[in-house]
């Protein structure tokens, strides 16, 4: 039986010092001061003997005037510590059974010495009364006792405890304990009461910045911090930690993430292409005085509105016929929407064409210009000229004199020439086209000189 209890207290000892601790502020503590031991417990034989004279000192308890206990407890987790005690004392004060209805009486039965080392399982009810000073405490546990050289037994450990904290880390603690001995016999080994008195200093926490906030709940450990950001900064102070600031050097407020919006445009510095203009947040911040989609940064004409593609500027129409020149045929003449900007040719103009035409003069039987006639050309090459987006087609006719091929031919070959010299003098090729019709289209009878001469002809007619 002595050897069971021998084990289960060695069990619980060793469960006591191989727990894995959680991280916590301070796990680490260790306690030291006072110890008492009261045999009174184990005397009595009726519960309210037993803790009737529970604070009766001077008559039951024993204590040493020294440091007499040592405590190292670590923190697990959810309110628990494991820890061991151990401690020392001298039995002066031994509580006998009474006797019938006689009193207990106190002896000594030979000033021996105390030794116990105990496993503690320790859970704080701090948290629960919510209390940053007062920590109550219950606790149980086993371990084992010497007394003199010929008591000695395991004991099954239960009790409670309280400490009041001075500081986060240091504290005023007492702990009572009762101590069921194993052994069946009283004389073998008296189950007890042994109290605690002294002091509690928690240490192990680590806080690596020194900014008052441990690791494990410091957000920033390498960077010391303010509490109410968890231990991060805030360098430009305003309001928001570093680490969640778009900005940390420069104060902002929290619907910028932490940056500045200077010109209060609702778009922040850093995304603001003009941060010193208020402008628009399609145009990245930018104004845009004229309202044509261009920042007045890249505008040439930041206060006239015009496309991009002109760089802002409204395009030119230098004839004033109200078809911009990037889209007029004929930009430095006034002519009409319809025409894309060129003048329409009128009947009048192609009767004054047609005057003209009648009058060239050829050589007998060839397509060469007589002398005279080059000022009529030069008068048809002035009226063309006027309406550059008009097309035009020359077509000769003959008399009926002749065979019908070669008046063909020489009509062809006539209309080529006015086309030609047309073109010579600056009139774009694919504005022309020639035609001959020989004598099949007279205009007047062949039978008389004056209607031959009539017939003899370049007519020159618009194509539209």
């Amino acid at each position: 039986m002595k050897h069971l209890n021998k084990l289960f207290v060695a069990l619980v000892m060793l469960a006591a010092f191989s727990s894995q601790a959680q991280d916590s502020n301070n796990p680490w503590a260790i306690s030291f001061g006072a110890n008492a031991v009261d045999t009174r417990v184990s005397a009595a034989s009726k519960l309210e003997d037993q803790f009737s004279q529970f604070f009766n000192a001077r008559s039951n308890w024993n204590i040493i005037p020294s440091v007499s206990f040592v405590n190292v407890s670590k923190y697990v987790g959810s309110n628990f510590s494991f820890g061991v005690t151990g401690s020392v004392n001298r039995i002066t004060r031994y509580v006998l059974p009474r006797v019938e209805d006689g009193p207990y009486t106190t002896v000594n039965i030979g000033d021996k010495n105390y030794y116990a080392v105990d496993g503690v399982i320790n859970y704080s009810l701090m948290s629960l009364i919510k209390s940053k000073k007062i920590d109550p405490s219950i606790h149980i546990g086993g371990g084992y006792t010497w007394i003199g050289e010929d008591l000695n037994a395991g004991t099954l450990n239960g009790g409670l405890g309280l400490t009041y904290w001075f500081t986060e880390m240091v504290g005023l603690s007492w702990r009572s304990t009762y101590k069921q001995s194993f052994e069946d016999v009283r004389e073998d080994m008296p189950s007890h009461m042994q109290h605690f008195a002294g002091l509690t200093f928690k240490f192990g926490g680590k806080d690596t910045d020194g900014d008052g906030i441990y690791d494990k709940d410091d957000a920033c450990p390498d960077l010391a911090g303010l509490k109410q950001f968890n231990g991060c900064p805030d360098t430009d102070a305003d309001g928001i930690a570093d680490k969640d600031d778009a900005c940390p050097e420069v104060a902002g407020p929290a619907e910028f993430n932490g940056c500045p919006d200077t010109d209060g445009d609702g778009i922040a510095d850093k995304d603001d292409a003009c941060p010193e203009v208020a402008g628009l947040k399609t145009l990245g911040g930018c104004p845009d005085a004229d309202g044509d989609g261009i920042t007045d940064k890249s505008d040439k004409c930041p206060d006239v509105k015009g496309p991009k593609e002109n760089g802002g500027c409204p395009f030119p129409d230098r004839d004033g016929d109200k078809v911009l020149d990037k889209d007029d045929k004929c930009p430095d003449v006034a002519g009409t929407v319809a025409n894309n900007g060129c003048p329409e040719v009128s009947d009048e103009v192609v009767k004054r064409l047609n005057d003209y035409a009648k009058t060239i003069l050829f050589d007998s039987a060839k397509a060469s210009f007589q002398q005279q006639t080059y000022p009529v050309l030069q008068a048809i090459l002035a009226i063309l000229k006027e309406y550059p987006n008009s097309k035009f087609s020359l077509e000769g006719h003959t008399d009926s004199d002749g065979k019908d091929a070669a008046n063909q031919k020489l009509s062809e070959d006539r209309a080529a020439a006015v086309k030609g010299y047309l073109i010579e003098n600056g009139i774009d090729a694919s504005r022309l086209s020639s035609a001959g019709f020989g004598e099949s289209m007279p205009i007047d009878s062949n039978k008389t000189k004056a209607g031959k001469a009539n017939n003899r002809r370049v007519e020159v007619k618009l194509v539209k």
